[in-house]
């Protein structure tokens, strides 16, 4: 007799968040893909100039030109409209929607700056790795 596969086939998790944005196993799908690590959306006001400098750029490039319509034939939001929820904004209904977080997106990134600026431009850098100490049967050779 042939045996047969008895277990259930494991479900895939979904790789889109319906609500806009990549669940987590879409941003590791991505990752395998591509080697590229990507980071969930910055929700809510930027806090530190880090989450101004990726929250900016995201508003003034995905709204300021606009790269499709914002709603679907039934007036539903369109995927592009749902990114701007999964960063904890509005979903835009008018291009003059779009118009507005893009200037939003424009005004975080001149705080970034600005904050820049004031630290006198220096970028956080990661601390220097300390050198391995060496033995003590080592240090008396």
């Amino acid at each position: 007799m042939a045996a047969t596969k008895t277990g259930t086939a494991k479900k895939k998790a979904p790789t889109k968040d319906p609500k806009g944005g990549l669940t987590a196993a879409g941003r590791a799908e991505f990752k395998k893909k591509t080697g590229a690590i990507l980071k969930p959306g910055v929700k809510g006001t930027p806090k530190t100039p880090e989450e101004m400098k990726r929250k900016g750029p995201f508003l003034r490039r995905h709204f300021a030109n606009l790269r499709g319509p914002l709603q679907d034939e039934n007036g539903e939001p369109t995927r592009l409209a749902l990114q701007a929820q999964a960063w904890g904004e509005k979903v835009p209904k008018t291009e003059a929607d779009a118009k507005k977080l893009a200037d939003k997106g424009a005004k975080l990134l001149e705080q970034y700056h600005a904050a820049q600026e004031k630290d006198g431009g220096a970028a956080k850098k990661p601390a220097a790795k300390k050198a391995p100490a060496k033995k003590k049967s080592e240090a008396k050779s």
